[in-house]
């Protein structure tokens, strides 16, 4: 299997707060999560999309290392090389996660992330 190198998105901050923040993904079609996912139609596998949710959480609101559990995990559209999507992170009442990817194309992924204690 080959390495993965190039893994990260574009990343710029539109809004942050103390429990909350917005940022917008550069989808860039050189990313290696794009080979043989699809050849003929590239599309952005739906664990990548999490890892990320689960990587700015940590990095952005300070979220621990391990996650506990997904609730109500949703794909709705695909993404796709060349697209900026905006992801929002929220730290709710109960301490969990709240991410949903969105761009002009609608709603592409949402879910809760609970993070061990």
């Amino acid at each position: 299997m080959p390495s993965l190198n190039n893994v990260t998105p574009q990343v710029s901050v539109l809004s942050q707060a103390k429990d909350s923040v917005s940022l917008a993904l550069t989808i860039t079609a050189d990313l290696d999560y794009f080979r043989g996912h699809f050849p003929d139609a590239p599309i952005l596998a739906g664990v990548v999309q999490l890892d990320w949710a689960v990587k700015y959480a940590q990095q952005y609101l300070g979220f621990g290392s391990l996650v506990k559990n997904l609730e109500i995990l949703k794909f709705q559209v695909v993404t796709t090389p060349g697209m900026t999507v905006n992801l929002s992170l929220e730290r709710n009442a109960k301490g969990k996660c709240l991410f949903s990817y969105s761009s002009d194309k609608g709603q592409h992924a949402s879910g809760r992330i609970v993070f061990c204690d």
